[in-house]
């Protein structure tokens, strides 16, 4: 397994989580034990006979999952969920959460505590080994957050031209500086110590760029229409998938097909609608006839 990669993953998390950013967080639900799998049975079935699907997932980090003013879960995995749900038992709400922290998705899983884990889970070769992943639903990344109006550097371009005189802000992490050299070798780097102190130092033009996950970044320009703008460069990426227990390939299959026909078919709608919400990004229609993913 490759520790280094699975602990620059839960550091890159924890660098540009927005919970603090924006605020908020709920009390811990109480995980509940989902029903043991019998031999030979699908945990699709096990599901259906329960009458909920019971999703780990997490509460303080949007665009992903967050609670919004009334109290309520919401985000792009929460979406997700609901569709299952929806496939499932033709009622969206038939779904509990168990929230949980990062360093809880596997342990849920292979104990049975949650039937699958919909939690901006980053896939890797070593946590590959301990559960199977479905099909991406999105493909991360880090993109540079400059000012959209007044920013010395308005591009990636110009600040790679500029050299050591850009100064790049991001929240504490030991591999910050090595992840900014990828994009600007020469800029200077600081480090803060929360999401919302490296904004308020963009802000106060203490900073010339905010080295965020593109996926937090676009929320935040969602949020703030004509505030801040993408330099337009993004690296590193790394895809989010869902998670389930090993060795039940029917469950597996199921979700992959929900997923697949969410982004190419009978629920593209649905889709499109929650990416165009959460990110800002208009999904392009699927091509009709000869299946896109097979040419």
């Amino acid at each position: 397994m490759d520790h280094r990669k699975d602990k620059a993953s839960l550091e890159r998390r924890g660098l540009f989580g927005l919970g603090a950013m924006l605020g908020g967080g709920a009390a811990l639900f109480a995980p509940r034990s989902a029903a043991a799998q019998a031999v030979g049975r699908s945990r699709l079935q096990l599901i259906k006979e329960r009458g909920r699907l019971i999703v780990g997932t997490g509460s303080t980090n949007p665009p992903w999952h967050f609670e919004g003013a009334d109290g309520k879960l919401q985000g792009m995995d929460i979406d997700l969920a609901r569709l299952l749900a929806k496939s499932i038992f033709d009622d969206p709400n038939k779904v509990e959460f168990v929230l949980q922290g990062s360093d809880a998705r596997i342990p849920s899983l292979v104990t049975d505590k949650v039937d699958i884990v919909v939690q901006w889970m980053t896939v890797t070769p070593g946590r590959a080994q301990q559960v199977e992943f479905t099909i991406p639903y999105y493909r991360e990344g880090v993109t540079l957050l400059v000012l959209a109006r007044g920013a010395k550097y308005q591009n990636h371009e110009a600040m790679k031209a500029a050299g050591s005189a850009v100064t790049v802000g991001g929240m504490q992490n030991v591999f910050m500086e090595e992840w900014v050299r990828k994009a600007l070798p020469q800029a200077k780097v600081d480090a803060f110590e929360s999401p919302d102190a490296t904004l308020q130092a963009l802000n106060a033009r203490r900073i010339d760029a905010y080295m965020a996950d593109q996926s937090a970044a676009r929320w935040l320009m969602q949020q703030a229409p004509g505030r801040f703008a993408d330099a337009g460069y993004g690296w590193m990426p790394n895809s989010y998938a869902s998670a389930v227990k090993p060795g039940d390939p029917v469950w597996l299959n199921w979700v992959n097909t929900v997923y697949k026909e969410a982004m190419m078919g009978v629920d593209f709608d649905y889709f499109a609608a929650s990416y165009k919400k959460w990110f800002g990004i208009e999904l392009p229609m699927p091509k009709i006839g000869y299946p896109a993913e097979f040419s």
